[in-house]
């Protein structure tokens, strides 16, 4: 293989992030929009709406979109649900039994 050619997604020859003097440089690992799409369980359009509103960084190599594998992952896990947060996707059963409670009056004989 020449030295301008990869496999798996890597950058050419000399293409490396950010490493510390003495360490081996870390290559990047690249995606096309479909494997991100696949690999997030979503559609191209809504990558593509995640690339467009900044949620997801993305990179365009002539008329080539890629996305590091990286901020992928940063992604997804910045995503996490908080506990208790989806409060609004549902109805609270608390407030519905205490309404429940004060129409079921004790019968008086």
């Amino acid at each position: 293989m020449a030295d301008h050619e990869t496999d798996g997604g890597e950058m050419p020859h000399g293409s490396t992030r950010g490493s510390e003097p003495g360490d081996r440089p870390v290559p990047i690992r690249w995606m096309s929009t479909t494997e991100a799409a696949e690999f997030l369980g979503v559609t191209l359009r809504t990558l593509y709406r995640f690339i467009d509103s900044g949620d997801l960084a993305a990179f365009k190599f002539g008329r080539v979109i890629r996305l590091r594998a990286d901020d992928v992952e940063t992604f997804i896990e910045a995503s996490r649900i908080a506990p208790g947060s989806l409060d609004h996707l549902y109805p609270d059963t608390r407030a519905r039994a205490a309404d429940v409670g004060r129409s079921q009056s004790p019968v008086e004989t």
